[in-house]
């Protein structure tokens, strides 16, 4: 087989049309026609002798053959951008680095990340994305990002985990909730009073299900009101009309002003923590950009998140429907 005519742009626009699966929008979001497109990828399977793509089906899907390709194809690219990379000398900090972050760390670390990184490297062009676990993993996998902020272990042999810092967990309290005459709250206290949640794609929510013990399955449909939200915001806000309670990660609670602070309730020993960490892919590391996001990020967390803790670890345990994807 000769490849010597294969291009990097067939390659692209086989990527592309993986992704979007379709013709068209892969055409759309390589801004070429679509006759264009549907060419180069009729040239490509000429040239490795295979059909990629079953175009019978909609959305189109890949072959057996095209799956293996296309992951090889990204291999190839992943690669070949990293060209720019190996000219640089070896103690220069720069490039361009695209760091994914979950929502529940995005407020809280990025902003002590912006200013000190580049003011301390200003030669790196720093991309951020705020992501889900779930689709961060994915998109590290896939190369579409380069590192990721997220709360691990887990658990995958696949992912990296270069270890940030422990948050503990609090509880927040309506003004007059009956758990406020307490000190300290115990796990065991969150069985009888259900706290409010983040929507499903959160995995801080799926942390509280575990540590509560909760199964969302079990609970009445008969009567109450089950409200799931997409900002921890919007649950302190709830929290504030005097209903109920929920869960905060330490950062988030660091950042209450002094009135609310007064509706924070540690959580009696064993504490529940959640471990941060930079995540990336093995086969993908940029030691030096990771090292500087690493660095930049250790020096701005509080010392009480940079002490080892000898409290319980709660994974970020995925949903299991979407685990089986």
């Amino acid at each position: 087989m000769d490849v010597s005519a294969l291009t990097l742009t067939q390659l692209r626009y086989l990527l592309a049309v993986d992704e979007h699966r379709s013709f068209r929008g892969a055409a759309e979001s390589c801004r070429v026609s679509q006759p264009a497109l549907s060419m180069q990828i009729r040239r490509l399977e000429e040239i490795l002798g295979v059909c990629l793509f079953d175009r019978g089906k909609s959305p189109v899907v890949p072959t057996d053959v095209g799956t293996r390709v296309v992951t090889q194809a990204r291999l190839v690219l992943r690669e070949c951008a990293r060209l720019p990379d190996v000219t640089q000398s070896s103690d220069e900090v720069a490039g361009s680095y695209r760091l994914g972050v979950i929502p529940t760390l995005a407020r809280t670390l990025i902003p002590r990340l912006v200013a000190s990184f580049t003011k301390a490297y200003p030669r790196v062009h720093l991309v951020i994305e705020e992501l889900p676990t779930d689709l961060l993993v994915r998109r590290l996998l896939e190369d579409a990002v380069d590192g990721g902020l997220a709360v691990t272990p887990l658990g995958s042999p696949a992912i990296h985990e270069r270890h940030l810092g422990f948050e503990r967990f609090f509880v927040y309290l309506s003004p007059k909730h009956p758990l406020s005459k307490s000190p300290e709250i115990r796990q065991s206290d969150l069985v009888e009073y259900k706290p409010w949640l983040l929507s499903e794609e959160h995995c801080f929510r799926t942390q509280i299900l575990h540590l509560c013990s909760i199964d969302l399955r079990q609970q009445p449909s008969d009567g109450g009101v089950r409200f799931e939200a997409g900002s921890l915001d919007t649950l302190i806000d709830i929290v504030d009309t005097g209903h109920g309670l929920t869960l905060l990660p330490e950062l988030v609670a660091n950042r209450l002003a002094p009135e609310r602070k007064s509706q924070l309730r540690p959580f009696s020993p064993p504490v529940p923590v959640r471990r941060i960490s930079l995540i990336h892919a093995r086969q993908q590391e940029r030691r030096p950009l990771a090292d500087a996001v690493l660095s930049i990020l250790t020096e701005g967390l509080p010392a009480s998140l940079r002490r080892r803790p000898t409290d319980a670890v709660i994974p970020p345990i995925l949903p299991a429907h979407r685990r089986k994807k």
